[in-house]
């Protein structure tokens, strides 16, 4: 009984450590009235953040809400595979994913399902956010059109649909499928990446899924003038958000710009950084091949471990944790085994935003590409503050084992997905 409640306030404050993220993901780059702003759009839309764990959808619009049937408090906060149903067309999942790892607008018809499990054909147009400042990509916009049997495009006439009966505008009740490994994302059928399987084989598993029993069918296609709705209107949102970002001096842009700080601090793809998101560890990516060896991610409970926000990491140098006691002989040693490309583990003494200081538990260790280059340098932080490393375990496992399955959940997701969609 006496570990029940410490479980529970920890679940607690995760939990509200998510909303914040959350919250913050809006705020962060736009003024107090963006969501006013947003709500006066008619369109069906949502924002999400790839900088958090899951994807999750930070803006829903009222329209939506309506089209699929969920509240605001069932939708903010969660990846969009609710949307997901069993005959979501696996080719779809392809296009929108490789959408999603190139950083690119892409636009498709695909089967979603609302809240009872109604089945409705979808036009969605999917459209990146770019941070101005580094280049990287902080939001996707998904716009979300039901196609009506009044607007299907007569170019394809008899076989505009893969679907039985000529695709409906909607088609039978079913149940929404929960337990598929499929993960939809805001109705575009995103395949979630997993650390813990190679890019290669995640692509090889859903063809040979797609391609299983199936003759290559086209799609239920919306007219041309449908498109270009949705086009503009993911062209309108984007303009508002640019507009909105001026104001906090954080400007985004609906392409990735070619300014000066692009040449310092080179974002990491997406894909990359959807997966890195996934790893429950506090820990950074240095690139060794640009000035000064800059952070290039950092994950939410490093954020929440130091005190600093993404934007004041991001493009600067580890020692930003370094203080006045800080040993220089572990400092010496950290550099010895970069130069070296080996691994490291210091107990070292560092010090938060607010200058308060911790004992942190550091391994560094190089991760290497495909080819067997040194890609990055990943450093995984734990606070041993008034800890004995050598009694101190998590669930039978020491904090240096801990490490070594972040260092390895890192490596695997750098070999996999590092390159797709980079600007370099």
């Amino acid at each position: 009984m006496g570990l029940e409640r410490p479980v529970k306030e920890s679940k607690m404050c995760t939990q509200l450590n998510s909303r914040q993220l959350i919250e913050e993901s809006l705020n962060r780059y736009y003024s107090d009235d963006i969501r006013e702003a947003l709500g006066r759009f008619p369109f069906n839309f949502v924002i999400t953040d790839p900088c958090l764990l899951d994807h999750p959808i930070v803006y829903a619009s009222q329209g939506f809400l309506k089209m699929s049937g969920y509240s605001t408090e069932e939708v903010v906060g969660r990846n969009g595979r609710f949307l997901q149903g069993p005959d979501t067309d696996r080719r779809t999942i392809l296009k929108i994913r490789e959408a999603i790892s190139e950083e690119k607008s892409c636009q498709v018809s695909i089967l979603n399902y609302t809240k009872n499990g109604t089945a409705f054909w979808n036009l969605f147009h999917l459209a990146p956010v770019f941070s101005e400042g580094d280049g990287r990509v902080i939001h996707f916009v998904g716009v979300q059109t039901p196609i009506s049997k009044f607007s299907r495009s007569s170019v394809t006439n008899n076989v505009s649909c893969s679907r039985p009966n000529n695709c409906p505008a909607f088609v039978e009740n079913r149940l929404l499928n929960h337990h598929t490994s499929s993960v939809i994302y805001f109705g575009s059928c995103r395949r979630e990446f997993s650390v813990d399987l190679s890019h290669s084989g995640l692509y090889n598993s859903l063809a040979e899924e797609d391609n299983a029993g199936l003759e290559e069918e086209p799609a239920c296609e919306a007219k041309e003038s449908d498109k270009q709705k949705a086009i503009d209107a993911g062209n309108r949102i984007l303009f508002e958000l640019t507009q909105f970002s001026k104001h906090t001096g954080k400007t985004v842009l609906d392409k990735r710009s070619n300014s000066a700080d692009l040449v310092r601090v080179a974002p990491i793809s997406s894909s990359l950084s959807i997966a890195l998101n996934r790893i429950h560890q506090s820990f950074v990516l240095a690139d060794p091949h640009l000035l000064d060896m800059p952070i290039v991610h950092a994950s939410n409970l490093f954020l929440q471990l130091t005190g600093y926000s993404r934007d004041e990491i991001l493009g600067r140098n580890c020692r930003l944790l370094q203080g006045q006691d800080t040993d220089q002989a572990a400092i010496a040693q950290i550099r010895q085994s970069i130069v070296a490309e080996q691994c490291c583990t210091v107990r070292i003494l560092n010090y938060r935003k607010d200058n308060s200081s911790f004992w942190n538990l550091l391994h560094t260790a190089p991760v290497r590409n495909a080819s067997g280059k040194v890609a990055f340098y990943v450093g995984v932080q734990l606070d041993v503050t008034g800890i004995d490393e050598d009694e101190h375990q998590d669930k039978g496992m020491t904090p240096h084992m801990k490490q070594l399955g972040a260092v390895g959940a890192v490596r695997v997701a750098v070999r996999s997905l590092h390159g797709l969609g980079s600007s370099r």
